[in-house]
């Protein structure tokens, strides 16, 4: 990896940060373009050689929350599979909520991810942009579970990207109204692993 290639992943990376510190102080509408070079210590010109607009920046920053919930997922499930929790005769639903209880889900994140569908809902390039993201999402957390399935250790009802569309949606659906609740991370987590356990037991066959 180059200097300048190191230099521009730094820079990125720093802008996220700064987006992130000041969607939670203000929200998507006040995270201005000005407001987040100023609070990474970067010029305009510095912002639009990195994006094109905030709408990317925000898009880009909602697809990292999202690739750090799978690869904590991902990553948790090798642990346990390595631990020998995977072996036949497990629990399923039990796996599913120890697996959702090691997560990084965080209220900032419940709100970031709504406003940006929010977003989605009022422009529709912006909505096509978020569809496509959440695509690729519900194909990884598919290969997760195909994964599992694959080492015998359940057997589905539905295709494996369906399951993945419904796991997301009920997390979803859950983690926001525990943030509305005010719950905590640890909270929320848990929550979304009480009922992705239940949907899971509707999901596998017996």
């Amino acid at each position: 990896m180059t200097t300048s290639t190191r230099s521009r992943q730094n820079t990125r990376a720093r802008l996220l940060d700064a987006a992130a510190e000041v969607f939670a102080e203000v929200g998507l509408e006040g995270a201005t373009v000005e407001a987040v070079c100023e609070r990474a210590g970067f010029t305009r010109g510095a912002f639009y050689s990195n994006f094109d607009s905030k709408d990317e920046l925000f898009l880009t920053l909602a697809g990292t929350v999202g690739e750090v919930r799978v690869n904590t997922v991902r990553a948790r499930v090798a642990e346990m599979a390595a631990e020998g929790a995977l072996a036949e005769g497990c629990d399923p639903t039990e796996l599913v909520r120890e697996i959702m209880d090691s997560g990084e889900d965080d209220r900032l994140g419940v709100m970031l991810m709504s406003e940006i569908r929010i977003r989605a809902l009022r422009d529709q390039a912006f909505g096509d942009a978020y569809l496509a993201q959440e695509r690729e999402m519900v194909r990884s957390i598919a290969q997760i579970i195909t994964d599992i399935a694959d080492a015998g250790l359940l057997r589905l009802r539905v295709p494996a990207e369906a399951a993945a569309r419904m796991l997301m949606i009920v997390w979803e659906g859950t983690t926001v109204r525990g943030a509305m609740a005010a719950q905590d991370a640890v909270q929320l987590r848990h929550a979304g692993g009480e009922e992705l356990g239940r949907l899971v037991q509707l999901l596998i066959e017996e």
